[in-house]
């Protein structure tokens, strides 16, 4: 038998015993223990060394909140830093490390921060390391990033899967205690669709680790009766081992499950982790509440830990924290823990209580022979790696006690965190002492110790309430289920004192273990300016890291207010942001790893595309076809001169379904557009196209494409390939933060539609051969948009727009008749012997003709470097950029300008990147006169080209650079030259002979 494991109780198995490692040592433990129950019940207290001071630290809670006990488990490719123990499953063959220590966790030489700590208060980062400045590259940082961190994670591949998942149902439960186990009973009875979820691997909650009785039955047996009544349900999904960790819009919420986490070798048909995106008509937060820490001296001493824990330690793990126990408290909480242990067969000797006068809750049986001292303070505790005493204050004196573990109750704090996360702040309950979860709606409430309801038969009976009446606003007819007596239950507790700090502290008070914030540190933030909470979590760091002050959010907030003479509810408490508790990036990239990290984007021109011997290349998330093969062609530049040649001198056809469609409707649509687009807007005709232009806040170019008046309220723009989910993203910004007052709708299109262009002297010919409606030039003029029928019978939109410089039409159809209306197309074009062309001819043609992409719209040029300047209206009052357009560094006359390129020798060939130099200047970067943003060989003008960004490129024209290429130790001398190669009168765009 283990040092520490009790005779007999708790929930674990003891016919089922179980082999693991800590740092090497074996040790044994129970199906059914955490990896922290079974070191304590091994003797094994120390667990882990502190962030910044390498104090020792043992275990501190329970649960999730766990600050202390941060292990890497696992070993090669799975191993996993920063596991809390008191989340680990126990399994056969568990191996477990500790961290943040050197060479060993007994002796750590890390531990020599202990001992500087003067050196390192709140905020020393700030202060320090600013001198010698040239020490911060080659020592500083150096040092700095080899102390961050706490766990190591292996760079190898991880072997196993993961999995997303959507679940849609009627009531989200989140926690399986005793308010989420009623209310979730409560609901299922009545019919609704109802997932019960629980962060912990056996459901059930505080009723684990309740040591009363419930109608004559022990608290975990009446648990597993509502359990299985529960599983029995269809209606009811059951989810252990699973943390909601966010909420998000339309009251979805983000859940992880640990699926194959307890066991040592997955099996491959199964995830490890699987991801559920839950969206839930209404949700109830039955996540009860957090025991908060009192701050003392020395209170991180590894033995001292919360009074819950120690109770679940005994109760469901069959494990005595300690031999003799000392129970500090502020509150009734800590003398019902106090019962509880003894009842468990652990012995308490001591019970030490804050508030003067204190006495015991009526009706409860006290330990026998244990000592009951009321209005003393602890100033610190005794022993090094573990507790082997405490030093108190009462009445001026100071005494020493005796004990090997301390359990500490200074109240309790409702884990508020979900429902905070989309910016409601909770609220300050005086009465209460704690912080209550904000109103938020009917869509997501609160029940039981989660809404500051303490006593059992409470919570049972708000959990079964509030679920009746989420049930009668969902049209479902449901009844209170029978409620147990609980025996021997006291009567509504006495609220915690705000104890913040208790007095005369010898060694430093703890607020937040994991990053060693002690009272010290808020009082100098305070003192430094730096007092908001918001401030103050920063500057000490406190609140942060895996807990996020799930356990030092509160005690910080108190400790702040008495500093500044306030109520906790003037300070308030620091944001709560998902996740909840950390989540793996296994969990969130889901299958999508490998190749399959992005999904392949097929257009709906796809297999069309395949079929004509398309060779794809990845453009942004969608597979593109690249160019055409042919047989007897020699490599993909044959393909190429031969697609742009054909377009240049009959037709070809492109799938340019990739463009980002997003289409607006509502009466303030046509305004929302002026302010969007640099150009005007407002006068677009119906039934017309115009090329637009956004820019940044700051004035650079953000986005290039088309917007079209397809009726008074409806528009449709176009937008590059890789810019349309951003573009989509700038539209809701500018709709729900910039202008809400503006009356428009729109969404994204893109995958509705299949749309090619049709380019080339014979594109008429062929677009009249399938379209039934007149497309003739007085028809269908430059920049039309207009609605065309097919022979076929589909209705279309014809857009007469070109990005080649040639005839050009764009057809878009209905996603599902892309594929019959390009072979159509072609079969009308064999006549006039058209070819497909793909994403490298289409870029030949647009440099040919000194068109921009995102190539030269890099996010570092305006309107004007790109030759766009005239866009920019004047007349508009204002637009996204405007202003910040105007600034002097923008229009300086010594920015880099669109300029073509063209070799001295024609022979030669230049490449994208390369940089620019004057004509006789040395090779280097500090002569760099701009660079090359793209570049090909022209096969209608039989040469190399190229379009670069140039300082005053538009007053050196004629004047010869050295294109500059180090990579490829290449350097050509070229003409700058007009960045319009072919057809600069756009001439063949509409040609009056095609009339």
């Amino acid at each position: 038998m283990s040092a520490y494991r009790l005779t007999s109780g708790g929930l674990i198995d003891r016919g089922a015993p179980l082999n693991f490692t800590f740092d090497k040592a074996g040790l044994s433990g129970f199906a059914g223990d955490t990896l922290a129950s079974a070191m304590l019940a091994n003797d094994q207290l120390l667990m882990g060394r502190s962030f910044k001071y390498h104090r020792p630290r043992g275990v501190f809670t329970s649960g999730s909140a766990e600050p202390n006990a941060l292990v890497t488990t696992g070993s090669g490719t799975r191993r996993e830093p920063n596991a809390r123990a008191t989340m680990v499953e126990l399994h056969e063959g568990l191996t477990a490390i500790s961290q943040n220590r050197w060479p060993s966790l007994k002796h750590d030489l890390g531990a020599i921060n202990n001992l500087m700590s003067p050196l390192f208060s709140a905020g020393f980062y700030y202060k320090t390391f600013m001198w010698p400045s040239a020490f911060w590259e080659k020592l500083y940082e150096p040092v700095i990033r080899r102390a961050a961190g706490l766990g190591r994670t292996t760079l190898k591949r991880d072997p196993d899967t993961y999995e997303k998942v959507w679940h849609f149902c009627d009531l989200l439960v989140i926690g399986a205690g005793p308010t989420g186990l009623m209310a979730a009973l409560t609901a299922g009875r009545a019919g609704l669709r109802v997932v019960l979820a629980d962060e912990d691997f056996r459901l059930g909650g505080s009723f684990l680790c309740e040591t009363q009785m419930l109608d004559g039955r022990p608290a975990s047996v009446f648990a597993q009766d509502l359990l299985e009544e529960l599983s029995a349900l269809p209606n009811v999904t059951l989810l252990p081992r699973t943390t909601v960790f966010g909420w998000y819009d339309d009251n979805v919420f983000g859940a992880v499950e640990r699926v194959q986490k307890h066991v040592a070798i997955p099996l491959d048909k199964l995830p490890v982790e699987r991801l559920w995106r839950i969206v839930a008509k209404r949700a109830l937060l039955a996540t009860g509440a957090e025991e908060r820490p009192l701050v003392f001296g020395g209170n991180d001493r590894p033995g001292v830990m919360m009074a819950s824990a120690a109770v679940a330690y005994a109760a469901r793990f069959g494990v005595a924290v300690g031999r003799r126990v000392a129970v500090v408290t502020a509150s009734d909480s800590g003398w019902h823990s106090a019962a509880a242990l003894a009842r468990c067969g652990v012995q308490v000797s001591t019970l030490i209580d804050a508030r003067p006068g204190a006495v015991a809750p009526p009706g409860l049986v006290l330990p026998e022979g244990m000592r009951q001292l009321a209005g003393a303070q602890v100033v610190d505790t005794l022993g090094r790696l573990r507790v082997e005493g405490l030093v108190i204050e009462r009445a001026g004196y100071e005494e020493r006690i005796d004990c090997d573990a301390v359990a500490i109750a200074g109240g309790f704090n409702p884990r508020v965190h979900l429902a905070c996360q989309r910016g409601a702040k909770p609220s300050w309950s005086e009465p209460l002492q704690a912080f209550l979860p904000p109103d938020v709606g009917p869509a997501f409430q609160a029940a039981g110790a989660a809404a500051g309801v303490w006593t059992l038969s409470d919570c049972l009976r708000d959990g079964a309430e509030k679920a009746l009446a989420l049930a009668d606003e969902l049209g479902r007819r449901a009844s209170l289920p029978d409620l147990p007596v609980v025996d021997d239950e006291a009567s509504d507790s006495t609220p915690a004192a705000p104890v913040w700090l208790m007095p005369g502290a010898r060694s430093k008070a703890f607020v937040d273990f994991q990053n060693d914030v002690h009272a010290g540190d808020l009082a100098l933030a305070l003192r430094e300016g730096f007092g908001h909470v918001e401030h103050a979590k920063r500057y000490t760091t406190n609140a942060m890291a895996t807990d996020q002050g799930k356990l030092s959010g509160v005690n910080a907030s108190g400790l702040l207010a008495a500093m500044k003479g306030l109520s906790p509810d003037k300070v308030g408490i620091t944001t709560y942001r998902p996740f909840y508790t950390p989540v793996s990036f296994g969990a969130l990239a889901g299958a999508g790893r490998d190749e399959e990290a992005v999904a392949h984007r097929h257009s709906p021109l796809h297999g069309w595309a395949k079929s004509e011997g398309a060779v794809f290349v990845e453009a942004g998330l969608w597979h593109r076809p690249a160019y055409f093969a042919r047989p007897g062609e020699n490599g993909w530049r044959a393909s190429v001169e031969r697609e742009v040649t054909t377009v240049r001198q009959a037709v070809g056809l492109c799938d340019v379904s990739t463009l980002g469609k997003i289409e607006l409707f509502g009466p303030d649509a046509a305004e929302f557009l002026n302010r969007l687009y640099c150009n005007p807007m407002l006068k677009l005709p119906v039934g017309k196209a115009r090329y637009g232009l956004m820019l940044r806040e700051d004035g650079m170019v953000f986005d290039d494409g088309t917007v079209s008046r397809l009726g008074h309220q409806h528009y449709l723009i176009t937008t590059t390939t890789g810019m349309a989910a951003k573009v989509m993203s700038h539209m809701e910004h500018a709709a729900q933060v910039l202008w809400p007052f503006l009356n428009v709708r729109f969404v994204s299109v893109t995958e509705q539609w299949a749309q090619m262009s049709l380019a080339g002297p014979k594109a008429r010919a062929v677009l009249q051969a399938v379209v039934e409606d007149d497309i003739g030039r007085a028809a269908v003029p430059p920049l039309a948009a207009q609605t065309v029928r097919l022979r076929s019978g589909v209705k279309g939109r014809l857009f007469r727009i070109s990005f080649s410089g040639e005839l050009a039409y764009e057809l878009a159809v209905p996603a599902g008749h892309g594929p019959a209306v390009a072979r159509a197309l072609m079969a009308a074009g064999q006549p006039h012997g058209i070819t497909a062309y793909g994403l490298e001819a289409l870029n030949v043609l647009r440099i040919e003709k000194g068109h921009v992409t995102h190539s030269e719209l890099d996010g570092r040029t305006t309107p004007d470097d790109v030759g766009l300047g005239r866009m920019l209206s004047q007349q508009k009052a204002d637009f996204i950029g405007k202003r910040m357009s105007e600034r002097y560094g923008l229009t300086a006359a010594d920015r880099a300008q669109l300029v073509g390129l063209v070799p001295v020798d024609r022979s030669r060939t230049m490449r994208a990147g390369a940089h620019l130099l004057r004509e006789g200047a040395k090779p280097s970067t500090l002569n760099d006169q701009g660079h090359v943003t793209s570049a090909c060989v022209s096969p209608t003008l039989g040469h190399a080209i190229a379009l670069a960004l140039l300082k005053s490129g538009r007053e050196r024209l004629g004047e010869r650079v050295i294109v500059w290429d180090k990579l490829h130790n290449e350097e050509v001398l070229a003409e700058v030259v007009s960045p319009v190669f072919v057809d600069p009168d756009n001439s063949r765009i509409d040609p009056e002979d095609l009339a």
